[in-house]
């Protein structure tokens, strides 16, 4: 609880994946992701109440190991891969307060896929979030500059083009405004901007401003890359 207000702490973790198959039981130094995403949010004092959403019972065993509840599983229409965070979220919030019997004031989703994320993390976000009033708040990090989009292209039919006709005057990097990228570490949403307007952002979006690089799995290459980086920071 953060001044008074009741936190859910939400692990999406699917048992389909196309890019690794069953990617969230993978471990990382020994421990599947999706128990390393439970081990943070019991670890994060402010939460109330930390659940898996799964489809999967070997996921929903591993989460368990994490400190995670699993008070249902997910259905099957929630399960695919053109299924949004949205409509995930949803179904775990009305579904765990009919089960406990309460309403939770903030949501915060914990993908078991950015494994780099720390309790710091998680508590910053839900501060800034209280703090400022905000219907929302992701943890981002800055695009590195040559993938802005006034640097990217369109490629159809053997020709390309620009992404944005913009990018045709740029012609160095310092006349590039920085942008962003959610960085998959943190998002933590109202009750009400989730459930009553049906939103994962809100009119009131914040963001936590990470420094460093973190990697969001989604390849082999990305498990790759993730142990390079925890080999060099040990």
């Amino acid at each position: 609880m953060i001044e008074n207000l009741r936190v859910l702490a939400v692990v999406p973790a699917r048992g389909g994946s196309k890019g690794v198959p069953f990617k969230n039981l993978r471990e990382v130094r020994g421990v599947p992701l999706v128990t390393l995403a439970g081990k943070i949010a019991s670890n994060v004092d402010y939460i109330d109440r930390a659940i898996v959403s799964t489809d999967n019972a070997d996921i929903a065993l591993a989460a368990q190991k994490g400190g995670l509840d699993q008070p249902f599983f997910r259905p099957k229409a929630l399960s695919g891969d053109k299924v949004s965070d949205l409509q995930v979220l949803t179904h775990a919030v009305i579904t765990t307060e009919k089960l406990d019997n309460t309403c939770y004031d903030i949501i915060v989703m914990l993908q078991p896929t950015s494994p780099m994320r720390t309790v710091e993390h998680v508590k910053q976000t839900l501060e800034m979030l209280v703090k400022d009033k905000l219907d929302s708040v992701w943890t981002i990090s800055e695009t590195d500059s040559k993938a802005h989009p006034l640097k990217q292209l369109t490629f159809k039919n053997g020709k390309i083009k620009y992404y944005d006709s913009r990018g045709k005057n740029i012609i160095a990097r310092q006349q590039l405004h920085p942008v962003y990228y959610r960085n998959g570490l943190v998002y933590a949403i109202t009750r009400n901007c989730l459930i009553e307007n049906k939103s994962i952002m809100g009119k009131k979006a914040g963001a936590l401003l990470c420094e460093g690089y973190f990697i969001n799995i989604d390849t082999e290459f990305d498990f790759k890359l993730l142990d390079l980086i925890l080999n060099e920071n040990s």
